[in-house]
């Protein structure tokens, strides 16, 4: 396992008492997860995934991603919050952020149905032009609005492009027996694969939601599913140094001590997407009944020149749990005869290990201005690694959840701007809330 989580930054803000202080609600929210008794513990089919997931789905989710490579320059992945994040962040953890523009043996991968703007929509079409296109539209309703749009453009831009045979290069993935997308799947005959029910979109990457978009993008699925298959060997067995386990727990004291904000750092840009996918994963799963910690991202040493000056003396109000990307690549910086840049300093060294640096150089200064760091390391970006670490976050997140006691596996408040949209939109059904913004808006701007 190339994995480690570290408290070596916290000792002068989280103490072996504090520790011991909350041993017994830790104790009792890791049962909650394991046993699956705990409150929303009907979506908790991501616990035993790794092991439990349908093999004759999974064989078909390869055989599809290879027909995929074979047919198609680009593949469009149409969804929004879970629905997409797992996916891009896998493809880009293990492939890089600039993976369609490497040149490879996989089509161009494009995610699009997670914004309202016709401008992205128009450059979407505009990419796929003289180019042979499929899709996967990802949506266990199949009527969120999104993806839903996205569905109707890019469907009927395949069917001008390939007529009857539009119906080959669609893929559905969706509820098993009900929503908008099933008979649609049925009635045309597109290939598809199944939502399951008892795992909720944010922890649904290792499921046939992200599985299709990961395979196309030439990541080893099996190597995926071994490293979580490692991860829940590792924290699901015993309370006792658990990582996921201390995890929920420097976050929860530090959230305790007036530490409301979590910011998730790393020092590379393939894990942008990662990040994004975390944010989700938390905001979603903690972010309610007044409580949980305000889920924010940055990657450094960019972000080091627009938020650094922040993060080190404004509002002490964060604290930082830092994937550090440790991987040596032996790419030397060669010396400069001019040093106009004043560089030489550094010949003879690799970028990594002046990354390195910056990381360490980072985690002593902002340790310094009282911002609490915990330290994580990954030493490989492979699939199984990836595997690895969305597991992590997944069971640390439900434990952390149970912790503040409440519900990790709902999401009430997503719905309240869907509501006020399909008033406004005049959607069958919401005259009544329609009346009634209306009067609103009118109030307001008197």
């Amino acid at each position: 396992m190339a994995f480690s989580l570290s408290d070596k930054y916290l000792g002068k803000f989280i103490s072996t008492f504090d520790m011991a202080a909350v041993e017994n609600e830790l104790k009792t929210a890791f049962d909650l997860v394991k046993h699956k008794n705990g409150e929303g513990s009907d979506f908790l089919g991501w616990v035993n995934l790794p092991y439990d997931h349908n093999m004759e789905e999974y064989e078909r989710i390869k055989k599809a991603a290879k027909k995929i490579q074979d047919s198609c320059d680009v593949f469009l992945v149409i969804g929004i919050g879970g629905s997409y994040l797992g996916a891009r962040a896998a493809i880009e953890f293990v492939q890089g952020n600039l993976y369609n523009d490497k040149k490879k043996n996989t089509p161009d991968i494009y995610f699009v149905g997670n914004d309202i703007s016709s401008s992205h929509m128009r450059d979407v079409i505009s990419i796929c032009e003289g180019r042979d296109v499929c899709i996967n539209v990802i949506s266990k309703s199949g009527t969120t609005t999104e993806p839903g749009v996205a569905f109707r453009v890019l469907r009927s831009m395949l069917e001008k492009k390939y007529g009857n045979k539009a119906n080959e290069r669609i893929f559905v993935t969706t509820d098993a027996k009900k929503g908008a997308l099933r008979p649609q799947a049925e009635e045309y005959g597109y290939e598809s694969f199944v939502v399951p029910d008892d795992i909720g979109g944010r922890y649904s990457v290792l499921s046939a939601v992200g599985l299709l978009p990961i395979a196309v993008a030439g990541i080893d699925l099996d190597e995926m599913f071994k490293g979580a298959k490692d991860a829940e060997d590792e924290y699901t067995q015993s309370f006792y140094n658990n990582d996921c386990v201390k995890y929920a727990s420097y976050r929860n004291l530090l959230l305790r001590k007036g530490k409301c904000i979590e910011l998730l750092a790393s020092n590379d840009p393939s894990m942008t997407m990662f990040c994004e996918w975390w944010k989700q994963l938390f905001g979603e799963s903690e972010g309610k009944d007044g409580k949980g910690l305000y889920p924010a991202s940055v990657i450094y040493s960019t972000d080091l020149h627009s938020l650094g000056q922040y993060i080190q003396e404004g509002q002490r109000t964060l604290f930082e749990t830092v994937i550090n990307v440790n991987i040596e690549d032996n790419f030397v910086i060669e010396e400069d005869k001019t040093n106009a840049d004043g560089l030489n300093f550094l010949a003879g060294k690799t970028i990594n290990y002046v990354n390195q640096q910056a990381v360490l150089g980072t985690a002593l200064a902002h340790t310094d201005g009282n911002v609490p760091n915990i330290a994580m390391e990954i030493t490989s970006r492979s699939a199984y690694e990836f595997g690895h670490l969305v597991y992590f976050f997944e069971f640390a997140c439900a434990i952390s959840g149970y912790m503040l006691g409440i519900n990790p596996f709902n999401q009430p408040g997503v719905e309240a701007y869907k509501k006020n949209m399909f008033a406004l939109l005049g959607k069958p059904g919401y005259e009544q809330a329609t009346k009634e913004i209306y009067e609103r808006l009118e109030k307001l701007s008197k």
